[in-house]
């Protein structure tokens, strides 16, 4: 599959022709960019504009084979004269936004441009300045035209990033289906809950539990991590980074897997095992449970019984969830609900 560049790989390429282009009025295009790994691609630019006081230039990017929502978004860098000394200063333009909560890695009021790409743009800024003679002060201003639109599909709103997309990459590659992404957003969805003081946060599967959990413990936007699949990355993360309680929602057979040792929950990489449900039940209704067709099938005969195979789900995926939180001080459990939103199963928290 192929590989495609990150956004902050894109903004490094169109910063770097932005500025040759205000120092000589001319466009590299193709331009090669110095990523981390030694890699040296080159991006074509997508659009050129110069005037007397300022040069912008604009990438799209590609993010090869992954499904990544800024896939064949503009990409844009306008780089303008700083002031003596100040060396590179970035602001937000369009569709790129702003740092409004702590916890992550920039300051409040910051742009939304993450480290290693400010240091990319930095040193792309840097070699031109050496080549050409000049000191490098300059203020690069990143733009994303369908930024705002693109960042309501991320987590950017809930992180308190408003107005637009993050620029991101640590390497400047984005490797295909890679869950990388995914499982950087839980970890930075934790660091704004922590520096929020949030004493309890809650890891869902899906929207719908998600709505439920947050309802039935009033718990705000911020507390709530977007899990998905990925039940270790929000584990791990909160063993080495504690929260005072943990609650982890999700579907009957998400947390039939939890419960069964799973901590990446696709159903690509885990299967629900219906003996272990059966093994929870009483014996007529285990050999009922061996012959379901799937785990809402196991669920619907359970209640048929008036058994409550929910609950004890979320005891054994409770019991799990402690065992890979442990030592940290974390009192965890788990809510359990079907497809309609109804909660059918509910551990105690373990202290």
């Amino acid at each position: 599959m192929r590989y495609g560049w990150t956004t902050g790989a894109c903004a490094t390429a169109a910063t770097t022709a932005a500025y040759t282009a205000l120092l000589t009025g001319e466009f590299p295009d193709p331009v090669e960019v110095l990523l981390p790994q030694g890699r040296r691609p080159a991006f074509a630019l997508a659009t050129e504009r110069r005037d007397a006081a300022s040069a912008t230039a604009g990438v799209i990017k590609d993010a090869g084979d992954d499904p990544d929502v800024t896939h064949g978004a503009l990409i844009e860098s306008t780089v303008t004269r700083g002031a003596p000394g100040s060396g590179v200063t970035f602001r937000a333009g369009v569709g790129v936004g702003t740092i409004t909560l702590p916890g992550l890695p920039l300051p409040v009021g910051e742009p939304a441009i993450n480290p290693v790409p400010r240091r990319l743009m930095t040193e792309a800024v840097q070699r031109v300045a050496a080549s050409f003679g000049d000191a490098g002060d300059v203020v690069v201003e990143i733009s994303v035209p369908e930024g705002e639109e693109l960042a309501r599909q991320t987590w950017n709103p809930r992180l308190g990033i408003l107005g637009g997309l993050s620029i991101l990459g640590t390497t400047g590659v984005v490797v295909p289906y890679s869950c990388s992404a995914w499982i950087d957003s839980i970890r930075r969805g934790v660091d704004v809950a922590r520096a929020l003081g949030h004493p309890h946060v809650a890891g869902a599967t899906g929207s719908t539990s998600e709505r439920v959990v947050a309802d039935r413990y009033a718990l705000p936007e911020t507390a709530l991590l977007d899990m998905g699949d990925f039940a270790g990355a929000v584990l791990k993360y909160v063993k080495r980074h504690p929260v005072r309680r943990l609650t982890i929602a999700g579907g009957f057979a998400k947390m039939s897997k939890l419960a069964a040792g799973h901590l990446d929950l696709h159903s690509k990489r885990s299967q629900v095992d219906l003996a272990l449900l059966a093994s929870l039940a009483p014996e007529g209704l285990a050999s009922e449970i061996l012959g379901a067709n799937t785990a809402l099938h196991a669920l619907q005969l359970s209640q048929a019984a008036g058994f409550p195979i929910g609950d004890l789900v979320a005891a054994r995926a409770r019991e799990f969830a402690a065992s890979v939180l442990d030592p940290a001080p974390v009192a965890v459990d788990v809510l359990v609900i079907d497809r309609a939103g109804t909660v059918v199963g509910v551990s105690a928290p373990v202290s």
